[in-house]
């Protein structure tokens, strides 16, 4: 185990270090307070046009086939971000980055911890409402073990809107939740450029409403090591849709298998998918978890974790450890 590292977040002005202090403190994860995404209610957000034109082949390098499933390119480019270190000790450096991604700019923390030779990386999602600051105490708990990490604000700060990206869909647009799922495919990449990380070795931790867009993320990179979920789940539309069958069209039923990580899992082999959960948690019922996790295929591995509570949990440590370790070798 790494020596305790004690991380804090201090702002700098651009491209000139912070003075170090002889003592940090340990930043506070803020409260997190997640959106309730309720299948039932996600499903009746869904009301489009039953006559709908095919757009099959979307415009530059988006792409959702006949059956739902969305692809970007695998070759992205050079990101284009800018990078200021706001804390730098013998132990660690932080980081804040700005990366260009479709049509936004998106913010980012990243912590490198200091080693002799390139360390794992790992790009954290949050869940809905939840800010990079919000979730340092992960990124401390990581850096700890040994592993990079970098957390994003997402779009709407995790937040969605089912209805609006239903009908930017339908008029052949790319829905915000599709330019979700590529900003942390653009992350990855700017993670990739960073010296200290082994680029060839990253991974993704996705929390609730993250935890969905990292599957489908890592689902559409293979260069991906794996994925873990934290509190999360998928749709299950399939059901939905083999009760409402020749009631919706057959772009609302592109787009919700689009959404839908249950649909992107037998794309996860060989990588291995990892989900924890605790047994008592009322935003996400663990049974939701549970049925994603048995449509998966093999490498996975479920930890039901005893207690109640939504998000990452201090009793969830040695599991994500241990997965980290088998998933980021």
């Amino acid at each position: 185990m790494a020596k305790k590292r004690k991380i804090s977040i201090k702002t700098a002005q651009p491209g000139k270090k912070v003075p170090k202090k002889s003592k940090s403190t340990k930043p506070r994860v803020n409260p997190m307070i997640f959106i309730v995404i309720g299948t039932i209610l996600f499903l009746a957000a869904i009301i489009l046009n039953v006559n709908s034109p095919d757009h099959s082949d979307q415009v530059n390098d988006w792409q959702v086939d006949e059956y739902g499933i969305m692809s970007y390119p695998t070759d992205r480019g050079i990101p284009i971000f800018e990078s200021t270190i706001i804390n730098d000790t013998p132990d660690y450096s932080l980081e804040s980055i700005i990366f260009s991604s479709r049509d936004a700019q998106i913010a980012a923390l990243l912590i490198i911890p200091t080693s002799g030779t390139p360390v794992p990386g790992v790009l954290i999602l949050p869940g809905a409402t939840v800010t990079k600051e919000g979730q340092q105490g992960l990124s401390e708990e990581l850096a700890d073990i040994g592993y990079a990490s970098m957390v994003i604000d997402q779009r709407n700060l995790g937040g969605v809107d089912f209805q609006m990206d239903g009908q930017l869909f339908e008029a052949g647009e790319e829905p915000i939740e599709h330019k979700m799922v590529f900003d942390a495919l653009s992350a990855v990449d700017v993670i990739r450029q960073k010296p200290g990380i082994d680029k060839d070795n990253i991974a993704i931790i996705g929390i609730s409403n993250g935890g969905r867009f990292a599957i489908i993320a890592t689902a559409i990179d293979p260069s991906i090591k794996g994925v873990v979920g934290i509190s999360t789940s998928g749709y299950d539309v399939e059901s939905y849709m083999d009760q409402n069958s020749g009631q919706i069209s057959v772009n609302q039923t592109r787009f919700l298998r689009s959404i839908d990580p249950d649909l992107y899992l037998d794309k996860l082999p060989p990588r291995k998918l990892t989900m924890i959960h605790m047994q008592n948690d009322s935003i996400i019922p663990i049974e939701l978890a549970q049925a994603t996790y048995n449509k998966a295929e093999d490498p996975k591995i479920f930890y039901p974790m005893e207690g109640s509570g939504h998000g990452y949990n201090a009793v969830m440590r040695n599991a994500l450890e241990i997965e980290l370790g088998l998933i980021l070798t």
